[in-house]
């Protein structure tokens, strides 16, 4: 079972997001893994602390999506860096500039809390927050794993996973 443990406000310093970019969701975080592409983007902004002296709750393996009316849906695997850092050879950028998020945090069992990801967008609501639109009219959200709280479930065989919104 699992439950939204927090919803909050974090403001962000422009960035940029490096990864791969898909038609839609799929069996491809085990290619991240196997192909050592997160230590090379690790590697192109510093080391994985390069991320976090700039955003505290950064530093985690992003799926991004994007989401527009009547236009194609947009997944990526990747993360987020410092707004300047170089884009490595045979990865794509999106560039996103200061702001706030919207973010859940989801708590439950880890094969569980990716299904708990829909009812998002309702908790961010409520919360007094409302999507942030890019140039385009597109919504950008992403699950953000973080070590440790998505990584090391705890005493009862549970994980946080964040969820985020641009907010305005």
């Amino acid at each position: 079972m699992t439950e939204f443990k927090r919803v909050f406000r974090d403001e962000v310093p422009a960035m940029r997001f490096i990864g791969k970019k898909y038609p839609d969701f799929g069996p491809f975080w085990g290619d991240w893994f196997a192909n050592g592409w997160f230590d090379r983007i690790e590697e192109a902004m510093g080391g994985p602390d390069a991320i976090l002296k700039i955003w505290e709750n950064g530093g985690g393996y992003v799926g991004l999506e994007r989401r527009a009316e009547g236009q194609p849906f947009q997944y990526w695997i990747g993360m987020f860096t410092p707004a300047d850092t170089p884009v490595p050879e045979g990865f794509e950028a999106a560039d996103f500039p200061a702001g706030a998020l919207g973010t859940v945090w989801i708590y439950g069992p880890e094969d569980e809390v990716h299904g708990a990801i829909p009812g998002c967008a309702e908790a961010v609501r409520k919360a007094g927050m409302n999507f942030r639109k890019d140039h385009a009219g597109a919504v950008w959200s992403f699950e953000n794993g973080l070590c440790p709280r998505f990584t090391t479930p705890d005493e009862k065989g549970c994980v946080i996973l964040d969820y985020c919104y641009y907010v305005e």
